[in-house]
């Protein structure tokens, strides 16, 4: 049986050409068209096409949240976004939705084609462009959420315990020695200590500190 296919698209001229196309393509039977979401919501449900082609920006209703709806009316309808909306942020909305393929008006007739078989075989199409933001997307490094300063466990085992002795009271000179370390390492550490905590002063990484 061939596949039969909506339109939801505002542009006149774009709708019936998307009508002629699928018209003169063997094994695509072209089932209606629409110029708003609210008409498709309308309608769509008694037609239960195979495939809806769908536009983001309508007059009224979006094609997003057309999408949202008609899908809970027809689960098993595939929908394919056919935009010239290329941001992640539309991208992502449309097929949170429930959008099963994404498009760009821009594509060839010949892809376009290929892409609603391939929707109907169990696939996601998307143009090449959108599937690489959509990649790259995930692929984002993530961006490590910046210290407060009152997290002590950012020091390292020997930091906390020279931070430990020096909220028992211990000078540099003593820590030195409980550690069996040098004078001079003792300041080091105090001052990776200071930077850690985003503190200045020994009282204000002491009361850190105690804090914990």
């Amino acid at each position: 049986m061939p596949i039969s296919i909506s339109i939801v698209e505002d542009n006149d001229q774009l709708r019936g050409t998307l009508a002629k196309v699928i018209g003169r393509t063997d094994g695509f039977r072209f089932a209606t068209d629409y110029a708003n979401a609210e008409d498709a919501l309308a309608d769509l449900p008694k037609v239960k096409p195979d495939v809806v082609l769908m536009d983001i920006n309508l007059p009224g209703i979006n094609g997003v949240e057309c999408v949202r709806k008609l899908k809970a009316l027809l689960p098993a309808t595939q929908v394919m976004m056919l935009t010239v909306y290329e941001d992640t942020e539309n991208i992502f909305n449309a097929l949170a939705a429930g959008a099963n393929g994404y498009m760009l008006k821009r594509t060839p007739t010949k892809e376009l084609v290929a892409a609603i078989r391939e929707m109907q075989r169990g696939g996601s199409p998307m143009t090449t462009h959108i599937a690489r933001l959509v990649v790259q997307s995930f692929q984002k490094p993530v961006t490590p959420a910046p210290t407060t300063g009152d997290d002590i466990s950012v020091l390292s085992e020997r930091e906390q315990q020279v931070l430990d002795l020096l909220a028992q009271g211990l000078i540099y000179k003593e820590i030195a020695e409980k550690l069996n370390i040098g004078y001079e390492t003792v300041h080091t550490y105090i001052r990776r200590i200071y930077e850690k905590l985003q503190v200045r002063t020994r009282t204000e990484a002491v009361a850190k500190f105690l804090q914990r």
